[in-house]
């Protein structure tokens, strides 16, 4: 099997996925305005009711949280991203070749996916306190829990990506006499790269639930740790403070998975 026939099959592989439409700056407006007008209703009532600042913060006394706080914010936000990305990285490391064992092993995915879904079936914040009891109070336990909220939307989305290629284009490829590993290589692999990301993504964002809650079982820093404890010393803005931290965070990661997304794959991204 030739290396140039194996490309035009890439080539047509390619040219089956929908590009999505482009992004402009004037899609943002609408969401930035209305974010801006619920941010004043929220200032205006804080204002106009009186509400005590420990019970509800105006957006203003948040905003004096972040500037009187911004170097215990940037210190714990530090932690909190240390154990997001090293659970995220771990998941990826063991979820993708676990994929790839699973759909080339029948045996294996009779023996491994019904054990998969049952521990994606308990609850994590019931893990988190039995990790803390094994392993402590360290940065590890927040590190495993990342690892467990992540591992098993990349392990479901690579096994499907996989398992998508057209069976023309199999029957193609093995008309071509291509081993197991040129098809992995040049069809699955090339194939299962938007379905990986969009697994990608999604665990990205619970990537940082599951730190938050390893932290909120038993932590000494980190934005969760920072939440709990300001919460019970009535500091209410510098938690609130600590939440926009979080959503900035999630924001962030899952838009540079998504830029690196259309790095990795452009053809199935609109330019």
């Amino acid at each position: 099997m030739t290396e140039q026939t194996i490309s035009q099959i890439d080539t047509d592989i390619e040219d089956e996925v929908i590009p999505e439409g482009r992004w402009s700056i004037k899609d943002s407006i609408a969401p930035l305005l209305t974010f801006a007008v619920l941010l004043l209703i929220w200032e205006g009532c804080a204002i106009y009711l009186a509400i005590p600042t420990w019970l509800l913060p105006a957006p203003s006394e948040i905003a004096k949280a972040f500037i009187e706080w911004h170097g215990e914010l940037w210190r714990h936000t530090l932690v909190t991203l240390w154990e997001t990305l090293a659970g995220f990285a771990l998941a990826i490391a063991l979820a993708i070749p676990l994929a790839v064992l699973v759909v080339y092993s029948p045996f294996l995915r009779k023996c491994i996916y019904p054990l998969l879904l049952g521990l994606q079936s308990v609850p994590k914040v019931a893990i988190a306190p039995l990790l803390a009891l094994w392993i402590g109070f360290g940065v590890l336990p927040k590190i495993l829990v990342v690892f467990l909220v992540c591992f098993f939307p990349i392990v479901v989305a690579t096994a499907t990506g996989l398992s998508s290629v057209q069976p023309a284009v199999m029957d193609l490829i093995r008309s071509l006499s291509a081993n197991q590993l040129q098809t992995f290589v040049k069809i699955r692999f090339p194939t299962a790269m938007p379905h990986i990301f969009v697994g990608l993504k999604i665990a990205i964002t619970f990537a940082v639930i599951g730190a938050v809650i390893g932290e909120f079982v038993g932590a000494e820093s980190g934005l969760g740790y920072l939440i709990l404890a300001s919460s019970s010393q009535a500091r209410t803005p510098v938690a609130f403070a600590a939440l926009v931290v979080l959503t900035i965070m999630s924001i962030v990661l899952y838009y540079a998975m998504e830029f690196i997304e259309k790095l990795a794959v452009p053809w199935a991204v609109g330019e």
